[in-house]
């Protein structure tokens, strides 16, 4: 498995998503990333001027209380104060609630060339929204060689050697109603502590590779309706070549697991050989392990059935069938 890494965001991303005014930028915005998904307000530092442990790569809120604070002080006081907070490198501070900007915090901006923005949010609404934006795209990812679906709203990642008819499953299963997300390489991402997501690399979403055929476009051919772009991985299928002998799950009692970015996920081990239809059975798969998580798992029920029937048999001196 190909280790996790970080991501990056680049600050004009969070500019055009969040609708944030320019105050003052540099020329080399474009250049401007971000990598640390926390943000903070730095009330202690812009009141007691306590920058030890300090974390100069997250990006500063200016809300109601720091801007008022420094409405106390004299313009050289506060042009003192915000130039020690611009000095430590920060890759951009935001001001909230639309209120005014201080001519010296954007003076020592300028000097320091940080990004000075403004957003008309309230600053708790605009730190959690920011937060959770920032967990997205600064998600730890690993790339798998794979094909994830949309099957009856259940993201199902589909894994296997090359040739063992990943590719041709998931088209099957898009004739049938149901959506692709990504096809040969799956980018994974863990959004939560609970969540990964899987999406296409940008330069070949939507397309799919068909030996014998080759490239194919699959929203054109099949329609926008037919690909979606990110899905919650909610069930791992490895289909591998049928191996005679092989002790394949029969019941469902024991439920295998894989991991993926640290998360345990369910996963299906379905062999393949010609006269199966993988469509048919990863469709049923999906509808099982949903209902599964919602509580009612078939294999259990049938269990218990048969341990209630050998119990009343036991009882009665009868035989079981």
């Amino acid at each position: 498995m190909e280790a996790a890494h970080r991501e990056a965001v680049a600050l004009t991303r969070l500019i055009e998503d969040f609708h944030l005014e320019k105050i003052y930028v540099p020329d080399d915005l474009d250049s401007v990333m971000i990598r640390c998904s926390d943000v903070h307000r730095p009330g202690i530092q812009l009141g007691a001027g306590y920058y030890d442990y300090f974390d100069g790569d997250r990006i500063q809120i200016l809300g109601k209380a720091e801007q008022f604070y420094m409405m106390q002080k004299t313009p050289e006081d506060r042009f003192t104060t915000y130039d020690k907070l611009m000095a430590t490198g920060i890759p951009a501070a935001v001001i909230t609630r639309s209120m005014d900007c201080y001519p010296e915090l954007i003076e020592t901006a300028r000097i320091h060339r940080t990004p000075l923005l403004r957003t008309d949010e309230s600053t708790s609404d605009f730190v959690a929204a920011l937060i959770g934006a920032l967990n997205v795209y600064l998600a730890p990812t690993i790339t798998r060689h794979g094909v994830l679906v949309e099957v009856y709203g259940e993201g199902v990642l589909l894994l296997g050697d090359s040739g063992v008819g990943k590719s041709e499953t998931a088209v099957e299963l898009i004739k049938r109603g149901h959506r692709l997300v990504a096809d040969d390489a799956v980018e994974i991402r863990r959004t939560s502590a609970k969540t990964v997501v899987g999406s296409s690399p940008e330069i070949i979403r939507h397309f799919m590779e068909l030996r014998g055929i080759g490239i194919v476009d699959v929203k054109r051919i099949f329609g926008v309706g037919a690909v979606k772009d990110t899905e919650k991985i909610n069930l791992v299928v490895n289909l591998e070549p049928w191996q005679q002998g092989k002790n394949y799950e029969r019941l469902g009692l024991d439920r295998e697991k894989t991991s993926l970015l640290g998360i345990e996920l369910p996963c299906l081990t379905i062999p393949v050989r010609p006269g199966r239809n993988l469509a048919v059975i990863i469709e049923i798969a999906a509808m099982n392990n949903r209902q599964q998580r919602m509580g009612y798992n078939a294999a259990e029920e049938l269990s218990d059935r048969l341990n209630k029937q050998m119990a009343e048999a036991n009882i009665t001196g009868g035989d079981l069938f």
